[in-house]
């Protein structure tokens, strides 16, 4: 902003002298609060109360489960019945003109003066109407504006989440304003029941006739099934649907597969035996032959003479007469076993071929009655649709009757409830609904206090009293003069490659005035002359490495994007800063190890981003230290300030780190001898560095500032 003095100068809005201005005037503040509170007051209480009642319905089925005795229609639902919109629906019903009206004429609102005040109009109308600037109230029938007055009063609306609906009026008079939400009830419930006697009676009307047609429909429907069902030898067995010629071929086809499976079986067993024969292998593993009980006797024949000839073996000699008849009944024995299992075989055989024979006999008549069936197919298609028509028929007869006889049980005066019954009636209120005058009268005396203290706001602002001139930094002015800040390392800051104060000085101002080589008044010189990269060494070890951190840290309270680079061998400003130990840093980076992206860290007190030393081999990455100076260039695009902290480095290694002679030297040295610092000092300076700095400790607050954060 500008203005000030007749100068271009930057201001701000003075909030104290804004408070201070309408402290100044609060006796005009308070004095138009209390005038309009007590001119509201007075309104309030001169008008006329209106009085507010609330009936309210809940839309529910109150259907009984039983109308009648002859009722067996499925009980009704009450969910289902009526959704948002249908209780929307029902709020329409009672706003509608129709009950209006009823309720007008039950109530002979008509003769009341409150639902017709243009009846008697007042002369400043019958001016505004005589210069045709209104028109005519009195031309409306006074019907019409009952219901436009009823209307205005009038309100109703469904509860929210619910099938309630509340019906509210406004009155003038305590007892109307009770009354006509209750009267609109009566006649709501009145109106449903009524409605729903004259749907039954006008359905029990209709489907009278209906079911007479029905009846006779459904009859003739089932006499053209039965004739057309015995025209086409169509008749039914004991099976769901099943007719004799479907059946007879289910059977033979279960016969068949049956007769099938005996066949392959003897077959399967002949030629096993057969197979057996012909080999020369021994018959009396065969499971057929084995069952034999001829087979059975013969071989424990053979048992016993092969018993005797074993026996006379051993005392007579193979020509003996006696072991010749045993050898020749033996081989007799053998050929009957032989023979006995040739008869097994034609046996099985003979199975095989009567198999085969009803087989031949079951596919002739199967095929004999796949033609029959394929008939009684066609036939079932004609008689499936006459089927259908009956069945059709014969539902809506019954849909018809369940209807009728529930139409008739609710065709009595008190069978046929509303859906809706009422839960709250409207009682006669005793407390004005309008105006509230307390409420009123608070409102009023607040919005008078608050439009007082705008007006005398802007007045202010507008006159220029409640604006303020500020420096070049955002800092008031006191007395036309600008609030000094520190300025930082005053003593020891070189140009040109010199120091401009003799090293004694120096030395003196280190001991003297610490506040002026503080970390404020360090970060403050940064800050000033945008510092973009700047080496901090410490030749007090970690105690230095600390302060780095907390310059850092300061940097960052004020404002400016900052990366600390951690060059330490103990890793102090790591150890601070990051999170963990473990994280990749510095030394990856050099070492090729890690992207660039994932070796900067948030700091874990502050808005500053940190690198932190890493845990890659030291010497593998010394062998990259060319890539340290391409590193800074590529942090300083994307940094207000890069600060390398160095630890307790010589000039020799920091001339590794800063190739520029411009790059700033920040000596961070706590606690460390005079001696040192200008021995130090003086060999930055040989080597060609102009801008040293040196900070010493954490100093005092400067021009009123808070304390900053300690590392």
């Amino acid at each position: 902003m500008s203005g000030v003095n007749g100068r271009h100068q930057d201001v701000d809005i003075d909030l104290g002298g804004l408070l201070r201005a309408i402290w100044r005037r609060r006796g005009r503040v308070l004095a138009a609060t209390v005038v309009f509170s007590g001119l509201a007051f007075t309104g309030a209480s001169l008008m006329s109360p209106d009085y507010q009642s609330e009936a309210r319905l809940l839309i529910e089925s109150r259907q009984p489960e039983f109308s009648g005795a002859n009722n067996q229609g499925p009980p009704q639902t009450t969910d289902s019945l009526f959704d948002e919109s249908g209780i929307s629906s029902q709020v329409q019903v009672l706003r509608s003109i129709d009950l209006i009206k009823q309720v007008a004429r039950e109530m002979k609102l008509y003769e009341l003066p409150e639902f017709d005040p243009t009846a008697n109009p007042s002369a400043a109308s019958d001016i505004l109407v005589m210069l045709g600037i209104k028109k005519n109230p009195l031309d409306l029938p006074p019907e019409e504006r009952v219901l436009k007055e009823f209307q205005e009063k009038l309100q109703v609306y469904q509860v929210e989440k619910s099938r309630v609906i509340a019906i509210q009026f406004t009155s003038k008079d305590p007892r109307l304003a009770a009354a006509i939400p209750n009267e609109m009830a009566k006649v709501f419930l009145s109106l449903q029941s009524g409605a729903k006697l004259d749907s039954n009676t006008e359905a029990s009307r209709w489907l009278e006739p209906e079911i007479a047609n029905l009846r006779e429909k459904v009859r003739d429907a089932e006499a053209r099934v039965a004739d057309y069902r015995a025209s086409s030898d169509l008749l039914l067995t004991g099976e769901a649907g099943g007719t004799f010629a479907t059946k007879q071929l289910n059977d033979i086809s279960t016969e068949l597969a049956r007769v099938r499976g005996e066949r392959a079986n003897a077959e399967a067993r002949a030629e096993n035996v057969r197979a057996a024969l012909a080999s020369g292998r021994a018959v009396d593993t065969l499971n057929d032959v084995v069952a034999s009980p001829m087979i059975q006797r013969l071989k424990e024949t053979e048992s016993n003479v092969q018993g005797q000839i074993a026996d006379l073996s051993t005392t007579l000699l193979d020509g003996h007469p006696r072991l010749k008849g045993l050898k020749s009944q033996l081989q007799g024995i053998r050929g009957q076993i032989l023979s006995e299992t040739k008869k097994i075989l034609g046996s099985l055989e003979n199975e095989a071929n009567v198999s085969r024979l009803r087989e031949r006999q079951l596919v002739a008549q199967l095929n004999t009655l796949k033609a029959t069936s394929a008939k009684a197919g066609e036939d079932e298609v004609g008689l499936r649709a006459l089927e259908r028509e009956a069945t059709a028929q014969r539902q809506l007869l019954e849909t018809y009757l369940a209807r009728y006889r529930e139409a008739t049980s609710r065709s009595g005066e008190n069978a046929t409830p509303a859906d809706a019954r009422i839960i709250s009636q409207a009682v006669e209120p005793t407390e004005r609904h309008f105006p509230k005058v307390l409420p009123i009268t608070i409102v009023a005396a607040f919005a008078s206090l608050l439009v007082s203290c705008m007006v005398i706001m802007l007045l202010e602002l507008f006159s220029g009293r409640a604006l303020r001139p500020i420096g070049e930094n955002g800092e008031p002015l006191v007395d036309g003069k600008r609030q000094a800040r520190a300025a930082p390392a005053s003593g020891i800051a070189a140009t040109g490659g010199t120091p401009i104060v003799p090293d004694e000085e120096a030395a003196e101002a280190a001991d003297d005035s610490d506040d002026d080589f503080s970390v404020e008044s360090v970060a403050a010189h940064l800050c000033n002359e945008d510092i973009r990269v700047a080496i901090s060494v410490s030749p007090g070890g970690d105690a230095g490495s600390t302060n780095a951190v907390m310059l850092a840290r300061l940097l960052a309270e004020e404002g400016r994007k900052i990366v600390l680079i951690d060059l330490t061998g103990t890793a102090c400003p790591t150890g601070l800063m990051a999170q963990s130990a473990d994280l990749p840093g510095i030394t990856n980076l050099l070492a090729g190890e890690v992207p660039f992206t994932e070796t900067i860290h948030a700091d874990r007190l502050s808005d500053a981003h940190v690198i932190p030393q890493g845990d890659a081999d030291p010497v593998l990455a010394m062998r990259g230290i060319e890539r340290l100076q391409m590193i800074i260039d590529a942090l300083s695009n994307a940094y207000d300030t890069v600060l390398v902290e160095c630890g307790p480095a010589d000039v020799r290694g920091v001339r590794k780190v800063a190739r520029s002679r411009d790059t700033n030297i920040i000596i961070s040295a706590p606690a460390v001898a005079s001696e040192d610092i200008i021995d130090l000092i003086t060999g930055f300076g040989a080597e060609g560095f102009g801008e040293i700095v040196l900070m010493t400790g954490t100093g005092h607050p400067q021009s009123g500032k808070p304390g900053r954060r300690a590392a």
